[in-house]
């Protein structure tokens, strides 16, 4: 294996940050209280799981191959969870404002979970978008890169500091991975504010204000609702 091979397999980024992340979410999408429609539930954890195995067969450890086949489904697999949640992100909603009490807490859990789903999602969502996807952004000499969808840190780091400067996406050709883009989605889902990370685009600032807006709609209005039926 030629040097260059190896290095390029070195910058591919690996599946199962990724795989565990979705497994997650549909687990807490899943265990949802029972009157969260569910035999849609069951239906929609039922496709994504056909949608995410034959991604994980194409790519079982890194990001190395993409498809036209490969890259519909991993679209329509975030898709599907993004709508997902959204429906029970206003069913949440509506059972709130109806409810009388909520003793048992059930519906402040509800909340959690629809919040924590939020927060996957639309790391997914991200994740998928920047310039080009997983595959592409590990794969593709970075003059020939689709524009950036989100700027972070490390691109511009290049002329701060040496031990930081090391790190930079000049210096060391960094790439940002799911971990980066979930932890872009928690930051803009909890901040009021703007994160480290940019969102660059038209299209990134609209899903990441909607991201905002649905985490920010959970953490002040849903729960606090939540709170007061407690007693």
């Amino acid at each position: 294996m030629s040097k260059r091979i190896a290095e390029e397999r070195d910058r591919t980024e690996h599946r199962w940050p990724a795989v565990g992340a979705v497994v997650v979410a549909l687990l807490l999408y899943a265990l949802l209280p029972s009157s969260f429609l569910p035999l849609v539930r069951y239906s929609v954890v039922a496709l994504c799981v056909a949608l995410l195995v034959p991604l994980v067969f194409i790519n079982p450890v890194r990001m190395t191959r993409q498809t036209r086949l490969s890259r519909v489904l991993s679209v329509a697999l975030t898709a599907v969870l993004a709508v997902a949640n959204q429906v029970a992100l206003v069913q949440l909603i509506v059972m709130l404002v109806q409810a009388k009490s909520d003793e048992d807490g059930s519906l402040l859990l509800a909340a959690a979970q629809v919040w924590a789903t939020n927060v996957i999602v639309f790391a997914l969502v991200f994740w998928e978008m920047d310039r080009g996807g997983p595959v592409v952004r590990t794969t593709t000499p970075r003059e020939k890169l689709p524009l950036a969808d989100i700027r972070f840190p490390q691109d511009e780091d290049h002329d701060a500091i040496e031990e930081v400067a090391r790190g930079s996406s000049a210096r060391s050709d960094w790439t940002a991975g799911f971990v980066d883009y979930a932890y872009f989605s928690l930051t803009n889902t909890m901040a009021f504010s703007p994160p480290d990370a940019m969102a660059l685009t038209p299209r990134a600032k609209i899903l990441a204000g909607l991201g905002a807006l649905a985490g920010y709609v959970i953490l002040v209005l849903v729960i606090a609702r939540a709170v007061s039926l407690l007693g």
